[in-house]
Formats: structure tokens, C-alpha cells, sequence
């Protein structure tokens, strides 16, 4: 038996590859804006690393969450983005569990009902450097 792969989505725009499952997210809504994930490079090496991606259609309905391994990154040299509606609230949270202790980064977005279609938001997800521990 053989499994399909699914095929990856692209943005006609950047040509970033899409996260699965993030375009038109409310059924009867307008995709208005391209949210595009940009790693540190920094971070690249990261193996354990993860994007925790949410969004909110409104302060009490979580509509959507994924996770993106930061790996996936080395597979698509341009990139991840999600598309998205002007309304609601889209939170990046960045987790790299190898560390002791772990390491978490966070971005909230509030998402402007007035944003104009097409409009690309880029975020930059940098991971807290590591403070230097003192030997004595």
C-alpha cells in the first residue's frame, strides 16, 4: 500500500510554500494577507526546534494551530507562509526544547479588519540567545 503526499501549496507571490491547512481558513471570508516566517539564521541549526502557530477568529474561538519544525526550513530554501484573514489574532511561538532550560520565543499579531488584500507581514523568529553561564 503507498501513501499519497500531499502536495504543497505555494504563494503566487513569494513562492514560499504554504503550511498546510493555513489558507482559507473562514469558509465565506477573503484571504488578506501573507504571513511570512523568516528563521534567524542563527537558528538554522537548531534540530529540536519547532513554530507553534495559532490563530484566534476571535478572543474565544482558537480556529486553527499547527506546528512547523524549524528543520522544514532546510527543505524549502524560500520559506513558509500562511495566508490569512483581516480579522482575529495570529500568535508565533517559537520552542526549542534541547536546551536546559528550553528556550521559547513569542509573537502576537492583532490582525486589522481594514488590512488591504495582498498585504505580506513579516516575522522573524530569533530564539533568545542562551546567557553565558559563569564558571568559577
Amino acid at each position: 500500500m503507498t501513501q499519497a503526499i500531499p502536495t504543497l501549496f505555494r504563494s503566487k507571490g513569494s513562492d514560499r510554500a504554504v503550511i498546510p491547512g493555513w489558507n482559507n481558513i473562514l469558509p465565506g471570508t477573503q484571504d488578506a494577507l501573507e504571513l511570512q516566517l523568516d528563521i534567524a539564521e542563527a537558528d538554522m541549526h537548531r534540530s529540536q526546534a519547532l513554530l507553534l502557530i495559532e490563530y484566534w477568529a476571535t478572543p474565544a474561538d482558537m480556529t486553527l494551530q499547527s506546528l512547523l519544525p524549524v528543520r522544514a526550513f532546510h527543505s524549502e530554501p524560500k520559506g513558509w507562509c500562511a495566508f490569512l484573514p483581516a480579522q482575529g489574532r495570529v500568535f508565533i511561538r517559537a520552542i526549542d526544547p534541547q536546551p536546559n532550560p528550553p528556550l521559547l520565543s513569542a509573537h502576537g499579531i492583532n490582525l486589522d479588519p481594514q488590512t488591504p488584500v495582498g498585504t505580506l507581514v513579516h516575522v522573524k523568529v530569533e530564539f533568545p540567545r542562551a546567557p553565558l553561564l559563569n564558571e568559577n
